[in-house]
């Protein structure tokens, strides 16, 4: 009877060691794709801002070779 128990108690602390692991999996899982959000978010933020900044560099590349060939530039209309 002593060795069954033994035996039991293992198998039990196995089990649920093996549970707890899956537990920790999962909560590292969901921060890691909390963080993940985050990183897009942050890269849509600096897409959207790179692409302002090439707009008006454009523009005032355009105004510069307006200049240059002696032409007004022409208002931006919003």
């Amino acid at each position: 009877m002593g060795y069954e128990a033994v035996i039991l108690g293992i198998v039990l602390g196995t089990l649920a060691a093996i549970v707890y692991s899956l537990r920790v999996l999962v909560l590292m899982e969901r921060r890691i794709a909390r963080i993940d959000h985050h990183i897009e978010s942050l890269v849509m933020k600096i897409y959207e801002e790179e692409k302002k900044i090439e707009a008006e560099q454009l523009h005032l590349e355009k105004m510069l070779q307006q200049k240059a060939s002696g032409k007004k530039p022409k208002k931006k209309s919003k």
